[in-house]
């Protein structure tokens, strides 16, 4: 999964749980990518290790989100929670839908299990230090992080959108697929927000994060 943190929160970011590994391009000898024999570096199939499935992955690029929902059980009042997360991608137009791959028996999977409403903010090349924060094991408590991070609670969820993101959007899960040892939460967006932000994409490649150009 490619989800920067801790349980589910990107140390994990180079695997992208929207690429199977299971199949490649059609290739013109009739095999597929890394089945040929003879050439240094392809391997066998079912020969894959997770370190090499790990690299190839990080060779692709991805954008940044920052997935949130607010946690109705953490204290009298609820609080709020976050996840840096790349696994995230557009699903449908028609109905409006978007996926995130989360590590199942993460806190973000648990909450998200029992919290339908969430959102993504859709990170700028300027909030790097934003993303990782989210992404940091062992860090302070969500709720504690959000008191310093400048954001606006969505009309439709009452998550957290973060100021100085590109876009965000509002969803409400409609599916929950279990894949491996992540869970694919597919999700109806019911709000979009479009800031006036400047700037262009954080993307995350080769296990740091980057921007365009």
């Amino acid at each position: 999964m490619r989800e920067p943190g801790d349980g589910g929160y990107v140390t994990d970011v180079s695997i992208s749980a929207h690429h199977s590994p299971q199949s490649g391009p059609h290739r013109p000898d009739g095999a597929p990518d890394g089945h040929r024999t003879g050439r240094t570096g392809v391997l066998h199939a079912g020969e894959v290790t997770e370190e090499q499935f790990r690299g190839a992955l990080a060779r692709l690029a991805a954008g940044v989100v920052l997935v949130t929902a607010h946690d109705e059980e953490d204290g009298p009042f609820g609080a709020p929670a976050g996840m840096t997360a790349t696994a995230f991608l557009s699903v449908s137009l028609e109905p409006p839908l978007v996926l995130v791959s989360v590590r199942t028996g993460s806190r973000m999977e648990e909450l998200l299990e029992r919290q339908p409403l969430w959102a993504a903010s859709l990170l700028s090349e300027r909030q790097r230090a934003l993303a990782g924060r989210f992404a940091m094991k062992g860090r302070v408590s969500d709720r504690l992080l959000f008191q310093e991070v400048p954001h606006v609670l969505g009309e439709a969820t009452g998550a957290p959108l973060v100021e100085g993101a590109l876009a965000g959007v509002e969803c409400r899960t409609e599916q929950r697929v279990a894949a491996g040892d992540h869970t694919l939460v597919v999700a109806r967006v019911i709000g979009v927000w479009l800031p006036a932000a400047e700037g262009g994409p954080l993307l995350y490649y080769r296990s740091r994060y980057r921007a365009l150009g």
